[in-house]
């Protein structure tokens, strides 16, 4: 039903190619017009909206190693690195 289709981006002027599977997958969701930019173009917009995550340091309270965290820590609460949170977390399954 669906054939893939050359179209150029607006942003840079490249060609791109709208698969038959992403025109199946935009039909699904009620899209109706076809994407105005390649997959770069939406990407660098994507990531110029959203702002980089500024990123804390703590100290895991179960190894003791430096941990870089998305939140501030607080006193009051342990702070795990990714290891020991995995681990913690496959333990409570």
């Amino acid at each position: 039903m669906y054939e893939d289709k050359t179209l150029i981006c607006k942003e840079c002027g490249a060609e791109f190619v709208f698969t038959a599977g992403e025109q199946e997958f935009y039909a699904s969701k009620g899209f109706e017009n076809e994407p105005q930019r390649c997959k770069a173009c939406r990407d660098a917009r994507k990531n110029v909206q959203r702002p980089e995550r500024e990123m804390f340091t703590a100290i895991c309270a179960s190894c003791g190693k430096e941990a870089k965290v998305p939140f501030k820590p607080r006193e009051d609460r342990p702070v795990y690195c990714s290891e020991c949170f995995a681990k913690m977390r496959e333990e409570r399954e």
